[in-house]
């Protein structure tokens, strides 16, 4: 089973790329963030022509996340339990599905914006909504995964320059602090372990030729339990596909699996 996590940075702008990347790199499983569409304008009917069951979470121009999936599609849940509002709104940031008999939850963790703006609160009392779903769900020897933007770098190693960050938002002790919390829920960084190459980074902004002088971040992450990890044979960042006109400015992360 492949299964791959990618933030797209709007569905509808990607579209092409998305289905030509469908199309080439063939995972089972996918998901989803920052779609930037609500699930009526999500373009079902193009991805479904290849062989996909999509389960949307989108309200409008942000945010939004979709797990699609040929392997079967069942037990969707739309937004975390418990899920922290932020001005007065629960955004759709978390779907969960299970897929072949593998569950997991695409997410797109708050930005945070500045340690010291009320975003940032925001984002560590969502993390604790996700850590609670992981301790209620990962209860069982199935395979479970969270995939998705998690907009933290796990280590000082996942960013090109960690005092260009000094103060900001990715790098933070409490932040890291509540990756750790997964870990403690019985959750482990798969990517690390299965990659070949050193500084994975999935994300490298637009501006300042960033992607050509490897200014990235790793903040796309795969945290799965021990039958996930057990069954992984590769995973590796597809940075082909953040080259080229009309890209994202995150690459999709892929994963192996034998089941």
């Amino acid at each position: 089973m492949r299964i791959a996590t990618w933030n797209v940075n709007s569905i509808t702008a990607r579209l092409p790329r998305v289905l030509a990347w469908l199309r080439s790199a063939r995972p089972d499983v996918v998901c989803l963030q920052e779609l930037k569409c609500g699930d009526e304008a999500f373009p079902r009917d193009e991805i479904t022509e290849l062989g996909y069951d999509i389960a949307s979470h989108g309200t409008g121009r942000w945010n939004g996340v979709a797990v699609l999936s040929r392997v079967g599609l069942a037990d969707v849940t739309r937004g975390l339990p418990d899920e922290p509002s932020y001005e007065d709104e629960v955004q759709p940031r978390a779907v969960g599905a299970t897929c072949g008999g593998v569950r997991v939850w695409s997410v797109y963790v708050p930005n945070g914006r500045d340690p010291e703006h009320s975003h940032y609160d925001y984002k560590l009392r969502w993390l604790e909504a996700l850590r609670a779903t992981v301790l209620a769900e990962n209860g069982s020897d199935r395979p479970f995964a969270v995939l998705g933007d998690f907009n933290i770098a796990p280590t000082d190693e996942d960013v090109w320059d960690v005092s260009v960050f000094a103060g900001s938002t990715h790098v933070t002790e409490p932040e890291r602090k509540a990756l750790a919390g997964l870990r403690d829920a019985g959750l482990s960084d798969i990517v690390p372990r299965a990659l070949k190459y050193d500084r994975p980074y999935t994300y490298w902004d637009y501006r300042q030729l960033a992607f050509p002088n490897n200014r990235g971040m790793r903040i796309d992450l795969v945290y799965a339990n021990g039958a996930f990890a057990d069954a992984v044979t590769d995973a590796y960042v597809d940075r082909e596909e953040r080259k080229g006109k009309g890209a994202s400015d995150h690459a999709p992360v892929v994963v192996d699996l034998t089941l």
